[in-house]
């Protein structure tokens, strides 16, 4: 022990190693006892100085303490007795020299008056993402108000209470302060506010003289910068090293300073140039130069001067020889002064082209005329000896150059017909791939138009690809795969009518030595039977495994394509028959035990649907069915299609056509389920107004929105004559006019809305659009035959709709592009005054309107709308049940929002809807674009449904009480984005909608920061929103139902499918479902389940299928009877296709049932195709499940699909009606039946437990004695007395009814 200058020293040999921090602890524990306190701490190893052999420590104590500084004894007993076992190690010299180990502990560190405390610090709130107290802050902002090195640190709340005790996670540290983050606190609480203050120790200390002021930091002209001085802290005592005095003011002083003016002046004119022409006409110019001291500053004038030169004139040498007339001017071509050029210009519906520009294409620059009011013009000088290539050209459609005919008189005549000019659109987009390191990839992109595109740009994680790198045109190559090259590809064709961008594509690289697939399944719980918990755990959950669906780089050769013939893709390698204990009974199951990269199963997919009119619900009967220019197929008489789609598709667009004409044209852009599978779609179709006639020479107009009580949205107003045959004619007479319009004011319009309401934007983006209105227009002859076309036609907006200020000067007139579904300009409004009135109108009067001009070339929709940049997403969960489960989410829902303009008196058109939207769910739900507000909550609304299958879904609940554990969104955002279910208000509507405020998130307000409504730019965040963040949510109806299947599959994911024997359904491709209708008396509903074994088939006799799970639902119009549809396992092929199996089926009622009946055809079939089961048991039904689709007189009920949802919900729809095909979902209990059941209540016949307890309750207490003593002796014989719902028993031991009914005795008799 040494005494230096007031410290305590010690000296350890290093070869008396300290473990790291444990030995360093033991030194800080002795360290607590040497203050006195029991407060001394380590600052963190070696941080005040390092001298030859020296390791110097600092301690100090965090609280006055009066008693001793200092007991040696204590140091020298531990460094006597503990050497051996308590070693400190030298971590910063590895040397076998002693090296001697010197901690000092300042007497002054440990005093209660020798250290000075800092004043507190506040320099952050608790808002946004915590409370940042950084000692790095407080210097910038308080210099030295504390030293280098504090010794202690204090934090309180700003209402005084400690840190430690308020209960909130919070960290520290001397040298970065002080910090609470909001996210890391229980409950949702956030950080308090703090303040800190830290500890100095006090040294006497002066100031040395300022230094002179150093050089300006700025060293441009005209520039501000600063000059610094400095001086430095001194200490009258020697200080450990790296310790800096903490002198009082600042040792850096700074002042403003400014650098010379900027100039600029021109130098002398340099000599006048020789002339540019050797003869004729010329020019030469001079220069000068501009002297500056700084690019921000220019010389006044030009740094150039041109003069005229050159007088001698130049022989002709123009070598142009005409055959006829002489050479121009310019010798550009040959010019015939005596002929004339006459022509006409029409639109491809043979409407004249006003205003068309005609030049030459060796000069296409320069206008020679143009056509006049019918199309026509005339251009003199031009030759017919030989032919003369022309270039016309007009706004809004496609250049054409045509050549003259060769004739011999003096005038020719040519016709020029010019196309409408499309938008870029994209016929094939590049697919995702996966490579190795090492290998290539091609990425394909290809677009039409018109004109077609002229040029293709790539994009990598939405960054520009160097064309000069990559060589790339419509197609990019890649070579040399890297892992960094992972990531999102898409490809941008541009034309001069605009761009296009196509959807990405993820290229994915893996290095050298990772594999393509993680053989480790990941866990996956399949929830089982209810009566099935499994001893030890309580649980009703079995993790089966399952492998990530992705795709793999596979082994094949991938070469230069665009597709890659035969995907990889990762899947079940290797499964593994496993089997849960339910306690009374076992259920045997196949888990994932590896997985691996194979073929990928490539499912069907489909989108289905019915189309009806919007009105009346009548069917659109035999409807053509357009993509693009080709028929892919017709409605049926119901109004019902099916559609296969193309594995490549991105973009469905489905054009309906009435051959009767009686409904407008209606382009549908449809979502679909890109994994495969059937997608249903209700499509509703505007019915035609019935046509009027009107004069064609007249000036006429069409009322655009009539409705009871309200003014109409806009007219159109037709100029005389301005009907056109497809000859081009104009025609004359009576026209027969039908306009029909979608009036966003009535809601049940929104979802005939054509198209999805998006268009393209210069940049080749999708981005949304806000209605005012929608228009198809149909003009006919006066028979009601032939088509017309107008020319230009006014289209006027009253601008007293337009209640948002800032649309106006944006609103456009746009059209439909039937082929694309995208919506495209058509032209510009400006404002006119106009007097508006007649056809329903109460009286003329002055009207401010927004005026449109368009050409009616072809059977278009036309729109009028503005783009909007308010824009959020809507996140949206469906699930199986009411429970809301997270593994039991529901995919292929489609979930549709139509945005509802702001209600009156804000500043937006009210009562009327905006747009509409739909998306499909995927394993994470979806998420919806809709507006939104940031400023006025209730602003903007919007209506959600959810359908899948054609079934509407039920929304979560909002009455009596808005309870946000059933909606999925926490409180106090609910009650801000006033979710109500439909039935809200009138508990006789239907449950299958919601409504709700479109408040955008305050991204400074936590509550609002987790969904469900996200800002635009957060599509990523929406989509991979965990399950536990707010969202909205749906759920089928169906209550009471459960599957279990041995091979694991999920419904909603074809790709989750595994080729075996014990596989529900043994086709991926095709899936047949099965139901079994079942008839039960008695008052209450029953669950009735299906036993599904393997029947014929040598590899799965005996072997369990899967069990199905139904409650029977309650028949409205007959008492006492309930009927319910029992999915069974169907007969036919297993996957290897090589041998049929009879599902051998039990359909086994729970409670006192028995039965009463059996289909008699069914009976009758059952007997006359063998092998038949044995079918004693009074409670069950055991039979060979038919090979044939036997239909609804069997009670049978047979549907094959694609996508096994489908199949199973158009199964279920004939089975409640009784029928073969029918569809309902309200129950016919008496109608289409198997089997029928009796299942009578118990009756009553002896007092209960607590009725005996009250008349005798001496002799019931000791019947109970002696009943539980029973019952533990047949426990020790191990005999089980459990009564299960669903006893799982294997076909080949089940024992006989009469043994049962022995089992059951005592049980019932203890009852």
């Amino acid at each position: 022990m040494l005494a230096t200058d007031g410290a305590m020293v010690h000296r350890i040999d290093s070869r008396q190693k300290l473990k790291n921090k444990k030995g360093i602890k033991k030194v800080v524990d002795l360290l607590s006892g040497a203050c006195g306190n029991g407060a001394a701490f380590w600052t963190g190893g070696p941080v005040l100085g390092l001298g030859h052999g020296v390791i110097v420590y600092s301690w100090c104590t965090s609280s006055p303490h009066p008693g001793p500084i200092w007991n040696s004894s204590l140091f020298r007993n531990w460094s006597q007795t503990d050497r051996s076992s308590k070693r400190v190690s030298n971590t910063l010299t590895e040397t076998q020299r002693t090296t001697v180990v010197t901690l000092i502990l300042s007497p002054s560190a440990c005093a209660a008056d020798v250290t000075e405390w800092t004043s507190w610090f506040n320099i952050d709130h608790p808002g946004g993402n915590g409370d940042y107290e950084r000692l790095e802050a407080i210097r910038f902002y308080y210099r030295e108000r504390v030293c280098v090195r504090p010794v202690a640190m204090e934090a309180r709340t700003t209402d005084w209470v400690a840190a430690t005790e308020t209960g909130e996670v919070t960290h520290s540290s001397l040298e970065k302060g002080f910090w609470c983050v909001n996210k890391e606190q229980p409950y949702g609480r956030i950080c308090s506010n703090y303040h800190v203050r830290f500890q100095c120790p006090p040294v006497q200390v002066y100031w040395t003289d300022w230094t002179g002021w150093g050089p300006c930091s700025a060293t441009a002209c005209n520039d501000v910068g600063i000059q610094v001085r400095q001086r430095k802290c001194m200490s009258v005592q020697p200080l450990p090293a790296l310790l800096v005095p903490p002198c009082q003011g600042r040792h850096v002083e700074r002042k403003e300073c400014v650098t010379q003016p900027c100039e600029a002046s021109w130098t002398k004119w340099g000599p006048w140039a020789s002339c540019s022409v050797t003869c004729g006409k010329g020019r030469r110019v001079r220069r000068r130069t501009c002297a500056r001291t700084s690019e921000t500053v220019q010389c006044v004038g030009r740094a150039g001067e041109m003069q005229k030169c050159g007088e001698t004139p130049c022989p002709s040498t123009c070598k142009l020889e005409c055959p006829e007339g002489n050479a121009s001017d310019d010798c550009s071509r040959c010019v015939c002064a005596s002929h004339l050029l006459l022509g006409e210009v029409l639109s491809i519906t043979g409407v004249p082209l006003a205003g068309a520009i005609i030049a030459l294409a060796a000069q296409p620059k320069i206008t020679r005329t143009h056509a006049d009011s019918k199309g026509h013009f005339r251009l003199p000088g031009v030759c017919s000896g030989s032919p003369v290539q022309l270039l016309i050209s007009k706004e809004r459609f496609t250049p054409v150059a045509v050549y003259t005919s060769v004739n011999g008189s003096t005038s020719a005549w040519i016709q020029v017909v010019m196309k409408s000019a499309e938008k870029p659109s994209v016929v094939k987009h590049p697919e995702d791939k996966v490579r190795f390191e090492g290998q290539r990839v091609m990425l394909c992109c290809k677009a039409t138009g018109s004109p077609m595109p002229d040029k293709y740009y790539w994009y990598h994680n939405g960054t520009l690809l160097d064309r000069n790198v990559f060589k790339y045109e419509e197609d990019l190559v890649l070579k040399d795969l890297k892992p960094e090259q992972t990531g999102h590809y898409y490809c941008k064709a541009s034309s001069h009518e605009g761009s296009i961008k196509t959807s990405s594509a993820f290229i994915t690289v893996i290095a050298r030595g990772m594999p393509a697939c993680n053989p480790t399944p990941e866990n996956h719980l399949i929830r089982l039977p209810m009566d099935c918990v499994q001893p030890g755990t309580d649980s009703i959950f079995y993790n089966a495994g399952r492998c990530l669906h992705n795709m793999c780089a596979g082994s094949q050769d991938y070469g230069l394509s665009c597709r890659d013939a035969g995907g990889y893709c990762c899947g079940v390698q290797k499964m593994e028959s496993q089997v849960i204990n339910c306690g009374s009974y076992t259920l045997p199951i196949k888990a994932v035990t590896e997985c691996g990269c194979q073929k990928c199963v490539e499912p069907k997919m489909l989108v289905r649907g019915r189309v009806v009119s919007a009105d009346n619900g009548e069917p659109l009967r035999f409807g053509h069915m357009y993509i693009g220019k080709d028929r892919v197929g017709t409605t049926g008489y119901k109004g019902g299609f099916t559609l296969n789609i193309t594995p490549d598709s991105k973009r469905l667009v489905v054009n309906f056509v009435d051959p009767t004409d009686k409904f407008i044209d209606t382009p549908k852009v449809f979502v679909f389920d890109k994994r495969g599978g059937s997608v249903y779609h209700e499509v509703k179709v505007m019915r035609k107004q019935e046509p009027v006639d009107i004069n064609a020479g007249e000036t006429n107009t069409i009322i655009l929105g009539e409705m009871e009580g309200e003014d109409p949205i806009g007219e159109i107003v037709i100029p005389p004559n301005s009907f056109h045959k497809h000859n081009g004619d104009v025609y004359e007479g009576t026209v027969k006019a039908s306009v029909t319009f979608i009036d966003p004011r009535n809601i049940t319009t929104a979802t005939a809305a054509p198209g999805d309401l998006n268009f393209v934007d210069n940049e080749g983006d999708l981005l949304p659009l806000r209605t005012y209105g929608m228009f198809s227009v149909d003009f006919r002859d006066e028979a009601n035959q032939e088509v017309l076309r107008t020319g230009a036609v006014q289209v006027l907006l009253d601008t007293q709709h337009v209640k948002m200020q800032e649309h106006i000067p944006k609103m456009q007139l746009w059209s439909l592009n039937p082929d694309t579904g995208v919506w495209e300009e058509e032209s510009d409004f400006h404002y006119a005054q106009a007097t508006s009135g007649g056809n329903g109108r109460r009286k003329r009067e002055e009207r401010t309107f927004l005026i449109g001009n368009m050409e009616i070339r072809e059977r278009r929709l036309f729109n009028l709308d503005v783009p909007e940049n308010r824009r959020c997403y809507v996140k949206v969960r469906a699930y199986m049940s009411d429970k809301f489960l997270y593994n039991e989410q529901l995919e292929g829902v489609v979930i549709s929002l139509i945005n509802l303009e702001p209600r009156p008196g804000f500043s937006a058109n009210p009562r009327a809807w905006g747009r509409f939207d739909s998306v499909i769910t995927g394993h994470n739900g979806a998420c919806l674009p809709a507006f939104c507000d940031a400023q006025v909550p209730d602003a903007y609304t919007a209506y959600v449904t959810g359908i899948m299958g054609g079934e509407e879904l039920e929304a979560a609940p909002s009455t009596p009480k808005m309870n946000p554990n059933i909606i999925g969104v926490s409180q106090p955002y609910l009650e801000k984005l006033d979710y109500q279910r439909s039935d809200h208000s009138d508990p006789a509507l239907k449950k299958t909608a919601f409504k709700i405020n479109l408040a955008k998130p305050n991204p400074n307000n936590f509550d609002e920061t987790n969904g469900p409504i996200y800002p635009y730019r957060g599509l990523i965040a929406c989509e991979n929103a965990p399950v536990d963040a707010n969202h909205f949510r749906f759920f089928r109806v169906e209550k009471d139902k459960y599957e279990y299947n041995v091979v694991p599959f999920q419904e909603n994911d074809l790709t989750s499918w595994t080729g075996d024997y014990l596989s529900w359904w043994p086709n991926p491709q095709e899936f047949r479902a099965c139901f079994i209708k079942v008839k039960i008396q008695g008052q209450k509903e029953v669950m009735v389940r299906s036993q599904n074994h393997g029947g014929t088939h040598p590899e799965t006799v005996g072997q369990l299928y899967g069990i199905r799970d139904i409650r029977s639902t309650r028949d409205t119009y007959a008492a006492n009877t309930s009927a319910a549809c029992l999915e069974f396992k169907c007969s036919g092929m297993l996957f290897d296709q090589a041998t049929v199996d009879r599902s051998l089926i039990s359909v086994l009622p729970q409670g006192n049932c028995y039965k009463a009946d059996i289909n008699s055809l069914l009976q009758e079939y059952l007997t006359k195709h063998p092998p038949t089961s044995q079918n004693n048991e009074s409670h069950a039904f055991n039979m060979l499940a038919p090979v044939d689709p036997l239909g609804h007189n069997y009670g049978i009920y047979t549907v094959t699909d694609q996508s096994p949802r489908v199949a199973k919900e158009i199964a279920i729809g004939r089975c409640f009606d009784g029928t073969s095909d029918g569809f309902s979902r309200k129950m016919k209990a008496n109608a289409g039946i198997a089997l029928t059941f009796r299942c009578p209540e118990r009756t009553v016949t002896r007092e209960s437990l607590f009725q005996r307890l009250q008349t005798n309750p001496r002799q019931t207490l000791s019947q109970m004695a002696r009943d539980m003593r029973e019952a533990e002796g047949l426990q020790v014989q191990g005999r089980s007395t459990r009564v299960v719902n669903y006893p799982y028993r294997s076909p080949r031991l089940r024992s006989s009814s009469s043994s049962r009914r022995r089992t059951m005795v005592p049980t019932q008799e203890r009852q």
